[in-house]
């Protein structure tokens, strides 16, 4: 049966290369930056250039184009995904490696409709499922900023995608799936607060590229806004953004929300994992108007339906008595035996989104891994976590997880200590 689904499979990839052929094989050609409609002077205005600087921020674009300990802005990372690793090119001016001969036309072409400069169709590891929604006017910003940078020469590390991912061309199918290209629209019905905080979630910030579930073709439905689901390849959860009633951030206030992005660390919760590194690198250099139409537009987020409930295909109760026991001994002075934490320094566990969400699998990795808070201005030394992958067994952290996902508030379903040796052997990045 193997063998029919490889060749069906191929039989679909034949068609829609023919299909790409015919309706985009005329390609496009590149303009350059001497050919483009926008000067040399209009990308030297210091303002230009400055708003620029701030939207590539909010977007957070070198938290994928640049490679640790590498240049900002130069590529060198290759991003896993469930088809294959996906290069991050170089977006510094340089000429040979980076956007150096890419005009103004050729990045709003690649932000705006998810093409390269020559045409071919860009894999949406770059989000320009969201980034389509970014104004004319924003993009030629960001292009200001990135042509100011030094150049830096570094060629791209290579893609090792799998057949048939690898056939640019198979994304024609993709994108008439998943991609809806068009401009950020503004809802007269709302306040004009609430309009920049969709703009900014639905576009720059790309938030819904991490918080909602991805199929088996990597893709997200275009009906699914912001619920939650698991981040492919890097076994972290992403939060529900609903702040209403059953919604992953149930319970959480406008002030909460700006808090946690601003600072780190908010009432309900401290940021760890990938949204570590986003509030690091990203959300905390924000305005606080921004901040706070971020969470406006969040807090109006529709109610969830309730999760299902499902039975338990193992002694859960035994679980948890042995976990109370592990944490005792060594979360409880931290955390406390009311699992509150010490506002500011530890964060509480009773009612904490990032535990009580569906897996379980944020709870197990903090407590394998260990972790600081985000380094911010505001928090510029914040208390750490220590790994116990070493002292616990993979029985007793599924025991802990599964009695702080089931005491004082907190009712989730228990984590198997299969799940645990499987999250174990799961890279950090």
């Amino acid at each position: 049966m193997k063998w029919l689904r490889r060749l069906l499979l191929l039989i679909v990839v034949l068609i829609v290369l023919l299909l790409g052929w015919f309706f985009f094989g005329g390609g496009h050609q590149p303009t350059s930056p001497a050919m483009s409609k926008v000067t040399a002077a209009t990308l030297h205005d210091p303002a230009l250039i400055a708003r620029g600087q701030y939207l590539v921020t909010v977007g957070d674009c070198a938290g994928c184009h640049t490679a640790q300990g590498g240049a900002a802005f130069a590529g060198g990372r290759a991003l896993a995904t469930p088809f294959g690793n996906i290069a991050v090119p170089n977006i510094t001016p340089d000429g040979g490696t980076g956007l150096g001969h890419w005009s103004f036309e050729d990045f709003w072409q690649a932000l705006h409709n998810g093409k390269g400069r020559h045409g071919e169709l860009l894999y949406p590891a770059f989000s320009y499922t969201s980034y389509t929604k970014v104004t004319h006017d924003d993009a030629l910003a960001m292009y200001a900023y990135l042509q100011s940078l030094p150049p830096v020469h570094r060629p791209p590390t290579a893609s090792t995608l799998e057949f048939p991912y690898s056939v640019r061309n198979s994304l024609t199918a993709w994108r008439a799936l998943y991609f809806k290209e068009g401009v950020f629209q503004p809802d007269p019905k709302q306040s004009a607060r609430w309009n920049r905080g969709a703009y900014l979630v639905q576009g720059l910030g790309h938030c819904n590229e991490c918080h909602a579930a991805r199929d088996s073709l990597g893709g997200t439905p275009q009906d699914v806004h912001l619920t939650g689901g698991q981040i492919p390849q890097q076994n972290w959860y992403a939060l529900d953004l609903s702040t209403r009633q059953n919604g992953g951030l149930q319970g959480w206030s406008e002030q909460d929300v700006v808090d946690l992005l601003k600072t780190g660390q908010s009432a309900k919760g401290t940021a760890f994992g990938p949204m570590a590194d986003v509030v690091a690198s990203s959300t905390q250099h924000m305005s606080d108007d921004d901040l706070r139409a971020v969470a406006i537009y969040l807090d109006s987020l529709p109610a969830r339906a309730p999760s299902p409930e499902e039975p338990s295909a193992f002694n859960a109760n035994a679980l948890v008595v042995q976990g109370e026991k592990v944490y005792t001994q060594r979360c409880a002075d931290c955390h406390g035996k009311d699992g509150n934490g010490v506002a500011g320094i530890y964060p509480p566990l009773n009612g904490n989104s990032s535990v009580t969400e569906p897996s379980g699998i944020n709870a197990t990795r903090a407590v394998l891994l260990g972790g600081f808070a985000p380094l911010t201005t505001t928090n510029p030394r914040p208390y750490s976590m220590p790994p116990f992958a070493q002292q616990l067994s993979d029985a007793d952290v599924a025991a802990v997880v599964s009695y702080i996902r089931h005491t004082w508030n907190n009712s989730t379903p228990a984590v198997m200590e299969r799940d645990v040796s499987k999250y174990r052997q799961t890279p950090m990045d």
